[in-house]
Order: structure tokens, then sequence, then C-alpha cells
């Protein structure tokens, strides 16, 4: 269910163990043929296929648009908020709900550059409720819970990017319309960070010029309902978990 269709009684005589679903996205370039809400409209849609599945046995919040998109601010139309300033946000959002009196809370990530910032959001949530043992914090990546490649006959990628095969493939499935101009003439621009194992501090121009990362020539609107399908499907098992986690343990 929806926590913006709810009224405040509504929501005060909810179970307040089941998992809340708040989900976070951006606004940011993709390239030169996707839309700069595309993060924002995929995780959206995975959430509508999820919520029709589960109903009232998990609440959604609004999502989030506006996320950590800084490295990708020198390309017009990108929104973003800093680390710090993003991290507290989650923070603060996660909180109204703990008064709130709920338990269970699962940021449902769309966007890349959110990770690092939200899972230091909810490590600092776990160090100021220490004494809660009866929550569950959670900061989680859609595309992480699943793995299309190796389920989806045709997919070249093996790995989520960035305006790529992938998210290419789910927009022109979603909203054809907003994808520009065709997508065959567009090239691999190939993912890795380089240095091997070391984390190297990177901005998007740094690893592309023209915004995307991946190869977007191989997209398929066909592709798209099956990542659609795939994805949704493991965010669903997910929150089934939660939904039976014993309310102590590790696991």
């Amino acid at each position: 269910m929806y926590l913006a269709d709810l009224t405040w009684p509504a929501v005060a005589a909810l179970n307040k163990d089941m998992p809340v679903v708040i989900p976070v996205a951006a606004v940011e370039q993709h390239g030169h043929h996707l839309p700069v809400y595309t993060d924002s409209l995929l995780l959206g849609e995975v959430v509508r296929r999820v919520e029709q599945e589960l109903g009232d046995r998990a609440l959604f919040t609004p999502l989030q648009w506006l996320g950590n998109s800084h490295h990708h601010i020198e390309y017009p139309g990108t929104l973003s908020a800093s680390p710090r300033l993003y991290l507290d946000l989650l923070r603060d959002l996660a909180e109204t709900l703990l008064v709130h009196g709920f338990t269970r809370l699962v940021f449902l990530n769309g966007h890349g550059g959110n990770v690092t910032p939200g899972k230091q959001a909810v490590f600092e949530l776990r160090q100021k409720y220490r004494e809660r043992n009866d929550l569950l914090l959670l900061f989680a990546t859609y595309w992480d819970f699943s793995k299309p490649h190796e389920e989806l006959p045709g997919l070249v990628q093996t790995e989520m990017g960035h305006a790529c095969e992938w998210e290419t493939s789910m927009i022109q499935h979603v909203k054809p319309q907003l994808v520009a101009g065709g997508v065959t003439h567009l090239q691999t621009e190939p993912f890795g960070f380089g240095f091997g194992n070391a984390y190297r501090g990177w901005i998007t121009k740094d690893r592309t010029n023209t915004g995307h990362i991946g190869s977007p020539q191989y997209a398929t609107a066909e592709k798209g309902e099956q990542l659609f399908s795939s994805f949704a499907g493991g965010v669903q098992r997910f929150l089934c978990q939660v939904a039976q986690w014993d309310g102590n343990s590790w696991q």
C-alpha cells in the first residue's frame, strides 16, 4: 500500500512491524538518448509492480527523486544533493518513520551514486539507536536481487551500467516516447574503474564523454519487460524475507 493514499489515523493503525519501503532514485543525465528522470521512472515501475503483488503486506513512501549525483554535475539537467546533505536527508526520512513506531525500514535504491551515502545513513542510524534490538534498517538496490543475465537469453551485459542496454531497454518498454532517436548507432562505453582492487575517486567525464556506460545499442523493449519482471520478482522476495524476520536475530 502507498503511504500517500492514507490518512494519519490509518497510518497510526498499521502494523508497525510491516516493511516500510522508502524508494530513492535521482534526476541526472542519461546520455544523449534517455531522459534525466530515468532512474526515478525505472524504480517507480519496479515499486508499482511489487506493490501490486504485496498489497497491504508492505508500506511504500513516495519516491524520493533527489539523489547524490554530483559526479554527473557537468551535464545539464542533473539535479543533486551533496553526499553529506543527502546522507542527512535519508537519516531524517528514516527517523520520522521511527518516531511513528515503524521498526523495519528499507531504502530501495535506483541510482548507483546513492549507495555509499545510503549505506552510511543506515550505519549511523544503527549506532544512534544501538539499544533498539527490534530495529531492522536496510539499504538495498533493486538490481542486486536478481541476475537477469543468467536467466534471460539475448542480454549482452552482465551488470547494470548507465543509460546502458538494461536501462535503455526498460525505458523503451515503459516510456518509449522518451527515447531520443534510435540507439543502434550508439557505441559501447566500457565498464571498469581501473587500478585493480582500489576504489578510484571519479566523475562521469573521467569514464565517458557521451554520458552512457555500457551497450545501449543492444536494447529492446522486449528485454525491458523481462528485466522489470526479474527485478520486481527479486525485490518482492526480499521484502517477504524482511516481513518474516523474527524481530531480533541477525538474519
